[in-house]
Formats: structure tokens, sequence, C-alpha cells
């Protein structure tokens, strides 16, 4: 396939399979000006496949580093009102999003004040889109554009051909019928997260070079995967590619030692960290260090009380055809389907039963990280095994040399 032939068919595996748009919905895209020609892709099929509206919201990174160093602080975490009506209209009139991500200019807040790139996020807009995942009222999907910038960080050199050819490769878009596929992949990490559930597992410990860490979880915790349904029944996934099964973790019973396996690339705050490693005691992120990129990473860990608490944990082993690409992608959508992962910052209220009607403390009280962020970084590989621990003490392998257990 040319160019233009892989960006149409995977404009509509995005719609009919990421966000399973349905004839009369209305679809937001949101992403930077450097993706206008896969976000027109995007659209075209979209109206193909009989949306009522589709309205692309530009950004561009630029005007985000002058306001990072030129803005006076408040207007840092501030929302605009107009950008938190329309989600929560999306919201509203149940509609599907599309976030296009792929970062073309990786380095380009390196010479900025890293707290203040830490601190640079719209917290009321943070707080209404993790509310509305947890309600499941919006049909979301996010998916990444190759670019020459994001080839250059990949390959040390633009070769947008060979990051196309990764990125087909990893999201099945060579396969004749890539809705078909990703279906039956789907049905696969579904019935992993199944096997997981009836074991009722109380914890997690990850061993490894510069690892030595356990998670509790919670009763109610419950194994799940990309089987995503909104609250009126329409099924859709929400990461393009996903490969993970996850679960949200108690908050409370996080201790020991985990070393990132992976760069961590966070593309809203234009910056790369090396090297992370942290320590925790009593569920807190009580150290935080890296190579590159550390102030950035503490500075947004503490936008607010809970920042420093596990929200997620999730299981992916070499079965991954992100993994199987053997390139590391610096990109989280894709890097952390490559390998297993962990997320400090917000729980899904979705992944316990019974937390979706609880108000924020009565959540954080429950053992349910409620917080204004949601970062995963990579701490899987072939030298860390994973182990679940029953209510009586009892350990079963889950991933060994990285190849699933179950």
């Amino acid at each position: 396939m040319d160019r233009q032939q892989l960006v149409e068919k995977y404009a509509d595996l995005t719609v009919r399979a990421g966000c399973n748009l349905q004839p009369g919905q209305r679809l937001l895209v949101e992403t930077v000006v450097e993706h206008a020609p896969f976000a027109r892709a995007v659209a075209r099929a979209a109206y193909a496949a009989g949306a009522r509206h589709v309205e692309v919201s530009y950004g561009d990174q630029h005007v985000r580093k002058a306001m990072i160093e030129h803005a006076p602080d408040d207007v840092l975490t501030w929302t605009p009102p107009h950008l938190l009506q329309q989600a929560k209209d999306l919201a509203e009139d149940r509609a599907a999003s599309v976030w296009i991500v792929g970062d073309p200019e990786p380095e380009l807040f390196s010479d900025l004040d890293p707290a203040r790139v830490g601190k640079a996020r719209m917290l009321e807009l943070r707080e209404e889109s993790t509310k509305q995942v947890n309600e499941r009222t919006v049909a979301w999907a996010i998916v990444a554009y190759p670019n020459e910038g994001w080839a250059e960080a990949v390959f040390g050199e633009p070769d947008l051909d060979r990051l196309w050819d990764a990125v087909a490769r990893a999201i099945r878009l060579y396969e004749d019928d890539p809705v078909t596929a990703w279906r039956e992949h789907v049905a696969t990490l579904g019935a992993r997260a199944d096997a997981l559930n009836e074991l009722g597992l109380d914890g997690l410990r990850y061993t490894g070079p510069g690892t030595d860490l356990t998670v509790g979880l919670l009763p109610g915790s419950r194994w799940m995967s990309a089987r995503f349904e909104t609250a009126w029944g329409q099924p859709h996934i929400p990461n393009i590619p996903t490969e993970e099964v996850f679960t949200t973790p108690d908050r409370r019973r996080t201790r020991g030692t985990v070393r990132s396996t992976r760069p961590l690339v966070l593309e809203a705050e234009g910056v790369i960290v090396n090297d992370l490693e942290m320590r925790f005691d009593g569920g807190r992120a009580v150290e935080v260090n890296a190579s590159s990129g550390a102030d950035v990473m503490r500075t947004q860990m503490d936008t607010d009380d809970n920042g420093r608490f596990l929200g997620e944990v999730a299981l992916v082993d070499k079965a991954s055809a992100v993994g199987a690409t053997g390139v590391t992608f610096k990109n989280t959508l894709f890097d952390e389907n490559a390998t297993s992962h962990i997320a400090i910052g917000a729980g899904f209220t979705f992944a316990v039963e019974g937390a979706g009607s609880l108000s924020p403390d009565e959540q954080v009280e429950a053992g349910v990280n409620y917080s204004k962020i949601h970062t995963d970084f990579m701490i899987g590989g072939p030298e860390v095994t994973i182990e679940g621990v029953t209510k009586d003490g009892k350990t079963i392998p889950i991933i060994v040399d990285d190849t699933w257990q179950l």
C-alpha cells in the first residue's frame, strides 16, 4: 500500500473500530495542526459512516510553548470556559471523540522551566475528561499519526516510511480486514481478563533489575481489557493499539521500588523522561528520580494531593503486536502496549465494583485514587517477573520471561 492508502485504511479503522461511530452521531477530532492530513481522512471516514457532524479542533504546540514561557502562573492550569462546555456538550449528546497524537517536535519544550512545563495542564478539563471516562459518557479513541519529528525521535533520522511500517504492523493495518482482526484481538484480551478475575487476586508483585514492587488490589478490583462500552451500550476501542489487561489497585497498598524499562514521553509537556525510578511507601511515591525529566515528572505528580499514588496496573507480554515490532516508539500510546505498565494518578471507578456511585472523597476512602492526572510508565520486559498474590499469601506466576503463564 502507498502512504495515502495507509492513511485512508487507518482512518477507517479509527472510525469503525476505535470510536465505532454510529449513524447520526457527532464526532469531535482533537489534534495538532501538523496532523491535519489525517484529521481530514478521519472526517471523510466519519461522514462515510453516517456522522451527523464532524468538528476538528487543532492545537499548536508553538502557541502552547509561548503560553508556558510568558503567561501568568494562574493561566498555566486554567481551562477556557468554552473548552469545558464543549466537553460537557459531547457527553450530553452521547457523541464520539478521536484524539490524534504523535508528537511532531518531542524536544520543543526542553529549554523551558521544567516546573512550569510540568504544571501546564487544564485542570478542570482533565477532571471532566476523567469523569467522562469513568461514567462512560463518550465513545472515544486515541490513535497516533506518523510524522517526521516522531520518526527522528525513534530512529535518529526522519525515516517516515520506516515509522509508517512499524505503526501499521503494530495496529494490524496490513490485515485484509483490520476491523475484523481487531474484534478478534479484543476477544483474546477479554479472555485474559476473565482468567485473572477468576483468581480473585489480592495483589501483584514485580521483581527485576531495580524493581521489587508490591501493589495491593481491592476486593472489588475487576480486570478489564479493550472491551469498552458506553453507558448506553455502544462498544468502542479506546486505544489503537491496545494489548493490555488492566485494573484499578488499592491506592493505599503500594510499597517498594520500581524502575522504568522504556523512556516516558510526556507529549503534552514536550518532555522525555529517561530512567525513571520511584520508591513507594504506604501507597505514596516518596522518591522520584530520573536521568532526565525528573523535575517535570515531580511537578506533574504534585498537581494535587493524590498525584503520587497509583491509579492503574496493566499487564502486557511479548505476544503484543506492538512489542513484536522491536521498536521503542517513544510514544506512550504505543510503548505502554509493548510491555507491562503502571500509572500514577486517577484510578478507573468502572474497574472497581460499586465505585461508580462514590464521590471523590468516598473513592479515596475506599482505596480508589482520585486525581487530576493519569500518567502511565512502562515497567515490564524479559527481565521482569510478575506474580499474582492470593489472599492467603500464595503466589501465582502471571508473566515470566515476558510470556503469559495463565
